[in-house]
């Protein structure tokens, strides 16, 4: 014999979840499922698409065509180049170039140090590669006007862009060879504009050390090829010390060079204040490059 089985208790209702405070019940007889859910109030949507709007300006890669063009039209001002727009344009559409087919590239890897930016990526992969298309078009319509020597030098910096996802797997080197080809786009170009610029080695270690800060925080913010690991507290003060001899030079730097000094003052003051976060990486420490170049600029324009 079996011992009777007690008799099954039934589970308990469970409340239905409750409506969003803006979603209007529905009309009596009528099932939920035939009730069309209705548009958060501008109050909660607004939020989210500014939210958006920077995720676009963070995660697109347009950031990085907006501060090579800052930076390019500083050089430009200071060594009183020629064309300082066309340069500008330049070192935009191949920093965007470079940058964008690097996270389309990259996915896979991206997904475990930039999970919030590969997600982006992800969502627009078709726009992002429409994107480039039209960029690599405008590129090589500003080229074929310029002179062969620009075409060298944006074919040389484009093939380092190109092997970066290669290279950047080496320790170091990333930023190393990554600030030298910041340099070479947004001071070279317009330097090989003019016949004569005694302030470009000034300009060029401004921007060299500056950067070289940026991309060790943002190292140091993915892990990827950072120096002395498992010391981040090292690392952090070591990109803040560039910077910090960035901001010196630039004040040692003869007149009109010491507008530079709001570039590195800004990476400075991101980085003093550095968290390890995507966006506060993409939207304040390089961020701050091109906040500090626009703060240059106007210095430039009163003077």
């Amino acid at each position: 014999m079996t011992p009777d089985r007690p008799a099954a208790i039934p589970a308990p209702e469970s409340d239905p979840p409750e409506a969003a405070p803006w979603q209007a019940a529905a009309p009596d007889g009528a099932s939920p499922a035939s009730s069309a859910p209705t548009d958060p109030p501008a109050e909660l949507a607004g939020p989210r698409a500014a939210t958006g709007g920077l995720d676009a300006i963070a995660f697109s890669s347009g950031l990085p065509a907006l501060i090579a063009a800052s930076l390019s039209l500083v050089a430009s001002q200071l060594m009183n180049a020629p064309s300082a727009p066309r340069w500008a344009a330049l070192a935009a559409v191949g920093s965007f170039i470079v940058y964008t087919l690097d996270r389309l590239r990259d996915v896979e890897r991206d997904r475990a140090t930039s999970p919030q930016r590969t997600a982006f990526v992800e969502r627009n992969r078709g726009r992002l590669a429409a994107a480039v298309a039209m960029a690599a078009l405008a590129g090589a319509a500003i080229l074929v006007f310029s002179p062969l020597r620009v075409s060298l030098l944006c074919a040389a910096v484009g093939a380092v862009g190109l092997l970066h996802r290669r290279l950047k797997t080496i320790a170091v080197a990333k930023t190393l060879y990554v600030s030298l080809a910041w340099t070479a786009a947004c001071v070279g170009l317009p330097r090989l504009a003019v016949d004569t610029a005694p302030g470009a080695p000034w300009i060029a270690a401004v921007l060299l050390t500056t950067i070289t800060a940026n991309l060790i925080a943002s190292n140091l913010r993915d892990g990827e090829n950072q120096i002395l690991r498992g010391r981040p507290g090292r690392v952090l003060w070591i990109a803040r010390a560039s910077a910090l001899i960035a901001l010196l030079t630039a004040l040692a730097a003869p007149a009109p060079l010491g507008a530079l000094a709001w570039i590195p003052l800004a990476e400075l003051g991101a980085l003093a204040a550095y968290r390890a976060s995507e966006r506060y990486g993409h939207l304040a420490v390089d961020g701050a490059l091109l906040v500090g170049a626009l703060a240059s600029l106007a210095e430039l324009g009163l003077t």
